[in-house]
């Protein structure tokens, strides 16, 4: 592949896991391009604020903008991100050029005393510091408690195994990529709990127009996880979705066809509308907007409007 340049500069998080993913891509366009690939740590909102749940913190990108502001000014050629971290709006100029081949979506438990969710205590404590994940915990086990819990992706792991919390639910994405799989005590199945909308997946964004890194990226793409990936993100587009509000989309293809389970729950997890759907792997934006029309259809509206009209997330994550 031409060079038009004498190296490429990857704008990433500084987290370990951010760092693996970032490094996996390094690897893959160095083996492309021929060129010395370098890091750039960007330090990002979500990663200063540790001390506050996330849906507290309110604001999209809060592990992407400051990212995306050194890609516009040229200072990197390119950002690695965990699509589950991408908004749906990305700033004017810049589009996800590449997705590469997905790892495990579901989400998993991590317990120093080897529970699941069916077999936890009455009263257990439930570290998460997603709406998405406490609305579905609090529909399946009403009974526990559920504790915010940040930090990265070690810190809360050991908050399960030295026993600060029962157990702590994260995406088993993140944990085999660090090699930590055998810390997972079970995997949580789709029929349990629908997955974050790109979990398991990773983003390259690129500038527009940006030709050199455009054709490198479409030669590390995997058509069938950028296919999935944006079937889940018709869904959270259209429902404004984010950190703040309970959704969770999950395509994969079966025997050809796009297959995708989603749901829209309240915080307190009285509530819960979810559906499958199965559509055309050519047209995924069509996937993605009958689900819409589905969720919508069996009240997923109303229960987002309630969220909304909250006066904050306070009072909904102690509920």
């Amino acid at each position: 592949m031409a060079a038009s340049r004498e190296k490429l500069v990857i704008g990433t998080r500084g987290s370990k896991l951010a760092l693996w993913q970032s490094n996996h891509i390094k690897d893959l366009l160095e083996g492309i391009t021929g060129l010395p690939v370098e890091l750039k740590i960007i330090k990002t909102t979500g990663d200063k604020i540790l001390d506050v749940p996330l849906a507290k913190v309110g604001g999209k990108g809060l592990f992407t903008k400051e990212l995306e502001v050194e890609l516009a000014a040229g200072t990197v050629d390119l950002c690695v991100h965990s699509m589950k971290d991408v908004p749906t709006e990305l700033p004017e100029g810049m589009f996800i050029a590449a997705t590469p081949v997905r790892v495990d979506p579901r989400d998993a438990l991590v317990s120093g005393k080897g529970y699941t969710l069916d077999t936890l205590p009455e009263g257990a404590k439930v570290g998460t510091s997603s709406l998405r994940r406490v609305a579905q915990v609090r529909n399946l086990r009403p009974d526990v408690q559920i504790v915010d819990v940040r930090g990265n992706l070690d810190t809360r792991m050991r908050k399960a195994e030295d026993g600060e919390v029962d157990v702590v639910i994260l995406a088993s994405a993140g944990i085999t990529r660090m090699g930590w799989a055998d810390r997972i005590t079970s995997y949580i199945p789709t029929e349990q709990m629908v997955s974050a909308v790109g979990q398991g997946a990773i983003g390259i964004e690129v500038r527009e127009g940006d030709e050199f890194m455009i054709e490198a990226c479409a030669k590390i793409n995997d058509a069938e996880t950028f296919t999935c990936v944006t079937a889940e993100r018709v869904v959270m587009r259209r429902l404004e979705g984010g950190c703040q509000v309970p959704i969770g989309a999950y395509a994969r293809i079966i025997d050809g066809a796009l297959v995708m389970d989603a749901l829209v729950g309240s915080v307190d997890g009285e509530r819960i509308v979810r559906d499958q759907l199965t559509g055309d792997p050519a047209d995924p934006v069509a996937l993605g907007e009958a689900m819409v029309a589905r969720l919508l259809e069996l009240g997923g509206g109303e229960i987002l409007a309630e969220i909304r009209a909250a006066d904050g997330v306070d009072g909904l994550l102690k509920t």
